[in-house]
């Protein structure tokens, strides 16, 4: 007989994750619940506290290894995060969760350490894509592997929605990302729309650093929807909540248009009004 699962902590906080709410089926709460616990944790390492990059490092390659020993159903190496790794190995053996994708969370993570130390910019629009390919995507594919759904339009699908939403995170958190060193607005982008290093640094909502950030909320929101009729591949209650989030990442959009894209300068908030507007567009996808 199969046994039970470990608990898990209650939810508290990470972007744009589904997290085992009231439209999940009850059958997948505890390993969604897992792999969220999994991610926060790794982000809390990476981006939380007052350590420095090294120690940054050096922390999540340990916590990779506690992940290396759960995929293999291996003994704990290190007793920091048993609220994290009990139920992530319960998870990868009665789920059969990729362990790959779980690595390429950490790998998009410790590239952000090493880029944020830095203050280090992406080249171009390409190499951005590859971090959220690592830093969103492996999220997708593991939510539609828990729901059985494989076919290659259904993870490309996938793909595109959850790099929307990390593109989404980026242009609605630019006033405090860029102070943290963390610059998402492309050296190329920057170059081609004229944006100067010391307008970012400084905060100041130029014309040009206006227009830039519309040119990426309208890629975004391109890439949204590439991805959104995803929710007519997924099944039940579950293809339900991926059209709020859907709404809920344009919603987003909508915010950032109507504040003129100034989000050097401020972050666009959602209001029980835009709840409101969601849900009635999730009812009509």
């Amino acid at each position: 007989m199969q046994s039970a699962a470990p608990p898990v902590p209650p939810i508290e906080h990470y972007e744009n994750f589904p997290v085992a709410s009231f439209l999940c089926p009850v059958h997948l709460r505890a390993p969604i619940a897992a792999i969220y616990h999994f991610a926060r944790t790794a982000d809390d390492i990476a981006d939380e506290g007052n350590a420095t990059a090294g120690q940054r490092l050096e922390e999540l390659a340990a916590y990779k290894r506690e992940l290396d020993a759960a995929a293999s159903n291996s003994p704990s190496i290190d007793s920091r995060w048993p609220w994290v790794f009990e139920p992530l190995k319960f998870a990868l053996r009665s789920h059969k969760l990729p362990p790959l994708l779980l690595h390429d969370l950490l790998d998009a993570f410790a590239q952000d350490i090493r880029k944020s130390d830095a203050a280090e910019h992406y080249a171009n629009h390409s190499e951005l894509l590859d971090y959220c390919r690592r830093s969103a995507n492996p999220v997708g594919r593991l939510m539609l592997h828990l729901y059985g759904v494989t076919d290659p339009l259904a993870l490309t699908r996938s793909d595109s929605i959850c790099t929307a939403l990390q593109l989404i995170n980026f242009w609605q958190d630019l006033r405090v990302d860029i102070p943290r060193g963390r610059y998402y607005l492309t050296q190329d982008d920057c170059a081609r729309f004229g944006v100067l290093q010391e307008d970012l640094v400084n905060l100041q909502a130029s014309k040009n650093a206006t227009t830039l950030i519309a040119h990426c909320v309208a890629t975004a929101r391109a890439t949204m929807l590439k991805g959104s009729e995803l929710v007519h591949q997924i099944p039940g209650r579950a293809g339900w909540e991926l059209r709020l989030v859907v709404q809920g990442g344009l919603r987003i959009l909508d915010r950032i248009d109507a504040i003129e894209f100034a989000t050097l300068t401020q972050r666009p908030t959602l209001r029980w009004r835009d709840y409101v507007v969601m849900t009635w567009r999730a009812l009509w996808m």
